[in-house]
């Protein structure tokens, strides 16, 4: 990604009305898209979005680029990211184009593309966009212009699709969920799959106003689901992010489950129906504790660089079915190409129903090391991690946890931030020595 000016780890992202977040690169990035995609034949593209009120004006300016560069558009509306992949291949589309910054709150806002396949774009096409849009902008004839038109029935194909991979003989019957959309793309589905497979659903976080994305709600603030689910007495809670490409969950105690637990579960009932092929990738943020308790079933594990992107790469490489991140990003190349929440939350359903269990049953036999991750912001052009007072901290650390923890120190690929984590058997020590290092960091950028 180094080689990269624009795009990031998730394509193009950043505060609204900050560049590159602005109209005039947006007009940008559609038409050298455009001429990207119409160089390889291409002629239509779709257009999705989260609830973000910022997305108005970018699908108009995408729009406007990508007509200039002869290429139409399909609108599919506010529709979740796995949605706009699953369609994109559907619609034999040359791309699908996402305008959400996911769990990212409201003034954030960001475009990704996906392929043809359903995949993320190929590198080669990345750099070919990002090269063209160093070019000065032309224009077809009028003759070749790009033509909008809107797609009314999105919300209900990608609807049937999640319902799908839910194993027809199974039923959510007799199951009180709590589902929480995080005010965001799938405010209009989720609930609807859940409910129309017989599932008692109560929906929070379902009323977007363009600016409540992800506020105290999602999957980034589970307080309000794990409230409601015992405030209900329901079975158990599901928390998507603004574009749905990420889950987490909540016992019916109102135990928070991550993306580590999730994916354990997926793991072992697949090794227990016969249906896992390979093993399972995470990434380096994955919890020491799953790669341990995977090892003693004899699953393999490999981690993966901290992105869905990354963990999708190393799945096809491998030809495995099943990965994820923590932060609940979960794949599984059987149903999809790319991380959904809602067919990740089937997937968990599904492993209750075969195992007769509640979900705080089916994830109790997992425990999770102390891990504890610190985020420190940084300005454009500072280098923190270079510091040679923080490399002293980290290595003096390091030592103290000897085999049985580890450190880590990443930048986030979507937002400015230090990512300190810090894993360990007591937690205590943990926190203070994540805050030792934070405060290393966070006097490197001072």
């Amino acid at each position: 990604m180094s080689e990269r000016k624009y795009f990031g780890t998730d394509g193009v992202r950043g505060r609204v009305g900050d560049y590159p977040i602005t109209p005039d690169f947006a007009v940008k990035l559609g038409w050298a898209a455009g001429r990207a995609l119409a160089a390889k034949g291409a002629s239509r593209v779709l257009v999705g979005k989260d609830t973000r009120v910022s997305g108005y004006m970018l699908e108009s300016a995408l729009e406007a680029g990508l007509a200039a560069a002869g290429v139409g558009v399909d609108f599919l509306g506010p529709m979740p990211t796995p949605g706009i992949a699953y369609l994109t291949r559907t619609f034999r589309a040359a791309a699908g184009i996402v305008i959400s910054a996911s769990h990212n709150p409201y003034y954030d806002n960001g475009i990704k593309f996906f392929s043809d396949n359903g995949h993320k774009l190929p590198d080669a096409t990345e750099l070919e966009i990002e090269r063209l849009i160093d070019e000065p902008m032309d224009c077809v004839i009028s003759e070749e212009l790009g033509r909008a038109r809107r797609i009314n029935d999105a919300a209900g194909r990608y609807i049937e699709f999640c319902k799908s991979v839910f194993p027809n003989e199974m039923t959510l019957e007799g199951l009180h969920i709590v589902v929480d959309c995080a005010n965001g793309a799938t405010y209009h589905i989720a609930p609807n799959v859940f409910r129309e497979l017989g599932a008692k659903v109560t929906e929070i976080g379902t009323e977007p106003n363009g600016l409540n994305i992800n506020h105290e709600c999602g999957a980034t603030h589970l307080d309000a689901l794990q409230k409601t689910v015992i405030k209900e007495k329901a079975d158990l809670g599901i928390a998507l992010d603004g574009d749905g490409d990420r889950i987490m969950m909540v016992t019916e105690n109102g135990r928070a489950i991550d993306g580590d637990e999730i994916l354990y579960m997926l793991a072992v009932t697949a090794q227990q129906q016969g249906q896992l092929q390979g093993g399972i990738v995470g990434t380096l943020m994955t919890n020491f504790a799953l790669e341990r308790e995977l090892n003693k079933r004899n699953i393999p594990f490999v981690r993966a660089k901290v992105g869905d992107r990354y963990v999708i790469e190393e799945l096809v490489k491998r030809d495995w079915y099943l990965g994820g991140e923590n932060s609940g990003h979960l794949i599984n190349r059987q149903h999809h190409t790319t991380g959904d929440g809602i067919i990740a939350g089937l997937q968990v359903l599904a492993a209750m129903y075969q195992e007769g269990k509640s979900l705080e049953q089916l994830s109790c036999d997992f425990k999770k090391m102390p891990q504890v991750l610190v985020n420190v912001r940084f300005e454009k052009g500072q280098q923190p991690l270079e510091s040679s007072a923080v490399k002293s901290v980290v290595k003096e650390v390091e030592s103290a946890l000897g085999d049985k923890g580890r450190v880590l120190l990443r930048k986030s690929g979507t937002e400015p931030l230090i990512r300190v984590m810090v894993e360990g058997e007591d937690e205590g020590n943990v926190r203070a020595y994540a805050q030792q290092i934070a405060s290393e960091v966070e006097a490197a950028t001072n």
